[in-house]
Order: C-alpha cells, then structure tokens, then sequence
C-alpha cells in the first residue's frame, strides 16, 4: 500500500472543490452579497451552511457507504436504481453539463465576437464541439484528473479570483447597501435557503466516487484510510469553497453603488470587473467562467462514464464518456433559457430527497438500519418536493398548495423538512415493531420445537 501524503491530499482536495465549483457558485454568492447588504455576514453565515456544510456531508456519506447504489440500497433496489438512474443523468448529460458548455459560452466566449455571431446558431454548435473535445480528453484517465485539475486549473482559478478581490480592497467600490426586504429580518435562514439552490449535496454524492476512484489509481486500499483521506479533502474542498464565496459575497455587498437591481449575479461581476480592470475585466472574467464550468463538467462526465460502465459493462469507460459528449453537446445547442426552464422542476423534485438520505446515512447505526426509516422519511419528503416540482412546472395545484402552507417552513421552501422527521420517527417505530413482531413469533417457534 501506497502512502498518500499531505501534499497528496491537498491535491485530491483542490480537485473536488473545482469539481463543485461551477457558474452556478460564482453566481450565486455575488447575489446574495448584492440583496443582503449591511446583514451580509449573517446572510453568509447561513449560506455556508447548506453550500458547504451539505457538500462535505456528502462527500463523507459516499466515502463511508463506497458509492451511491450502495448507499440508495439501504432504502430499496428499486428505489436505488431509479433514484441513482435519474441522479447521474440530471446532473450528467441531460442537464448540468450541458448548461455548464451554455454558460461557458455566454460569459466566456460570446461577448467577445462580433455582433451577430454572439447569438448565431452555428458559433454555438461549433464553440460545443471544442468545449467538448477538451472535456473528453481530460476525462479519458479518471487518475490524471488529480493533476490535470487539482494541481493546475484550481490554482488558477483560485488566483484569478483572488485577484479581484485583492483589487477592490484597493479600488473599493463602495459601502454595502440596504438589505432587500428578504434579508432584513432573517438573513440567516434565507442564506440557509441560498445555500440549498447550488445543487452541490447532489454533485457530492456523484463527485465521491471520483474522489475515491482517484485515490485507487494511487494504490491506496483500505476502507478506513480510503475513508480518512476523503474526508480530509472534503474538508480542504470546503474551506476553499467558503473562502471564495466570501470574497465574492464581499463583492456584491460592496457593488451597491454601480447598480441597483442586477439580473444575477452574473451581471453583478460584470459590472464590478469591468469598473476595476476596464476591458480586460471581461477576458479575466471569462477565463475564471471558462475554467469554472470546465472542470465541473469534466467531473460530472467522469463520474458519470464510471457510473455506466459499471452499470453496462459491456461498453468501455471511453465509449461512455464519448456518448456522454455527444449527447451532452446535442442538448447544449438547444440553449440556456431551455435547459434552465426543463432543469428547475426537476432539480427541485430530487434535491431534497439527497438532503435526506445524506443526513439518514450518518445515524444508520442509531437506528438499527432499518429501512423503514429510510422509506418513510423519504417518503415524506417525496410528497412535499413533487408538489413542489410540478409547481415549478405550472401545474395549477392550488388546492394542494393551500393545505401544504399549514406545514411549518413550507413558504420559505423547506416544507419537507418535518414530514421528513416525522416519517423518520414512524418509520422507526415501525422496525421496531418488526423486530419484536420477530422476536416474539422466533421464540414461540423455539418453546414449540422444545415441548415436541
């Protein structure tokens, strides 16, 4: 056995956090430092729990269980093979990875060509085919992924960010401005609710395994080493991730002054990085976008082509990881506002129930592995987060709706939680019953056997 030093391990840590870090997290904490103002800090405070403490979570749930199958089991082999079906292609290549060639497009190519080629068809169709390209080739030897990304890109992207950062302590751009109304009461609990929107407790149960692939390859084995080496990246992933939202949280909170009511976050560094760097603003801005959905979607392809080849093996790691590409690079060129308008629903219906299982897996011992426990909680869950989703989807559910509105955190999005627990509860109640019922009818077989 092979021993993974220190250095090694900051590596495997600096490659997941530029797994996890993809547009959606550049654009998201600008936003919120932009909406929270003057309760930034409190604001923060909840986003890091849900952006980076339920990532890490997840990361650690995958290292102990060793995969998501392995893991979605415990609830039912059905349930395992749809819920882990329809998580590897949502956050694969009928979704996320497509939108992350789209928003590389838009921020890191389109505005620097010419007026009439930035929204043409075909400058899209042939930008997908290049993005691609550089996505399969990264992702053809999963154990180089430690170098290719972990020592190379993530720095870079580290820097370039930094660089900003560094810049507007010099040039400040102004003072943090007035919460939004959704911030001055709370900002805690709606950075909570911030938080949950990154979709990365998702990715994380992806993202493990390719952690623990990557590992392998070094020739480290052993379950309980395997396991403290990924914690400790996940860990070193999610102190840089709250280092980089901070700085960019700071950043909005402090663009008050150069606009009022931006569209995004996205318009947010925009704006600040064109008013400290001038032109080249955009080119660094674009490269950071570039790099950023790059690397997310090398991980999700990798993780992804791993997941098939194990599920079909009668087609190679490169034949999968081709299709992935080119299915990917079709759904790319139907573009943004589509892929984004099919995702939301979708993404709302399953994010929740990864929430669960995630949290259930750390207390499986607690309550005896049951899964009753596993069903029911998920369960409960399931009926507030489809609702949810169809919701999304304009459904008229009026009806439904009104009776949800009585659930506690129901209007602030989390109406799943206590349905969530009390299912949890019930579902251990339930094991426990079984177990007795069990016991019970094993012994009265036992006492008949003895007097006969």
């Amino acid at each position: 056995m092979k021993n993974h030093s220190m250095k090694d391990t900051l590596y495997t840590g600096l490659m997941l956090f530029a797994l996890f870090f993809g547009a959606g997290n550049l654009i998201f904490p600008p936003s919120l430092g932009h909406e929270a103002g003057v309760n930034f800090w409190g604001a923060m405070a909840g986003f890091l729990i849900t952006s980076v403490g339920l990532p890490v979570l997840g990361v650690t749930a995958i290292a102990k269980t060793g995969d998501l199958q392995t893991l979605t089991n415990r609830v039912h082999p059905i349930f395992s093979v749809l819920f882990t079906l329809m998580t590897y292609l949502c956050l694969g290549p009928f979704l996320v990875i497509p939108r992350a060639s789209n928003v590389a497009f838009e921020m890191g190519a389109a505005p620097f060509l010419p007026e009439g080629l930035n929204d043409h068809w075909l400058t899209l169709f042939l930008y997908s085919i290049v993005f691609f390209s550089i996505n399969y080739w990264l992702c053809l030897n999963p154990s180089k992924l430690f170098g290719r990304i972990g020592k190379i890109l993530t720095p870079i992207m580290i820097i370039l960010i930094s660089i900003i950062f560094v810049q507007s302590l010099f040039h400040p751009t102004g003072n943090y401005g007035t919460p939004a109304e959704a911030y001055q009461n709370g900002a805690a609990f709606k950075g909570i609710i911030d938080g949950y929107s990154t979709m990365d407790a998702m990715a994380a149960l992806l993202f493990g395994s390719v952690v623990i692939k990557s590992i392998e390859k070094n020739g480290i084995r052993g379950s309980k080493k395997m396991t403290a080496i990924t914690v400790k990246a996940g860990i070193i992933a999610g102190f840089c991730l709250a280092f980089i939202y901070i700085m960019l949280g700071h950043l909005g909170a402090a663009s008050v002054a150069l606009l009022e009511s931006p569209e995004n976050g996205g318009a947010v560094l925009t704006v600040v990085t064109a008013h400290l760097f001038g032109n080249s603003g955009a080119l660094l801005l674009g490269v950071i976008f570039t790099l950023a959905c790059l690397t997310t979607s090398v991980g999700l392809i990798t993780s992804c082509g791993q997941y098939f080849s194990k599920l079909i093996p009668q087609y190679s790691y490169k034949s999968w990881i081709a299709l992935l590409c080119l299915v990917s690079l079709g759904i790319s060129n139907l573009g943004l506002n589509q892929i984004i308008l099919i995702s939301v629903p979708i993404l709302t219906a399953i994010y929740p129930l990864t929430i669960v299982l995630i949290i259930l897996s750390f207390f499986h011992k607690n309550f005896k592995g049951y899964s009753s426990v596993y069903i029911s909680a998920l369960s409960g869950t399931a009926l507030i987060s489809i609702v949810d989703s169809l919701k999304q989807a304009n459904f008229q559910l009026d009806f439904i709706t009104n009776v949800f509105s009585y659930i506690p955190l129901y209007s602030e999005g989390l109406g799943w939680i206590i349905p969530a627990i009390l299912g949890a509860f019930l579902g251990y109640l339930w094991g426990n019953l079984k177990d007795a019922t069990y016991s019970m009818a094993e012994k009265n077989y036992i006492r008949s056997n003895t007097n006969n």
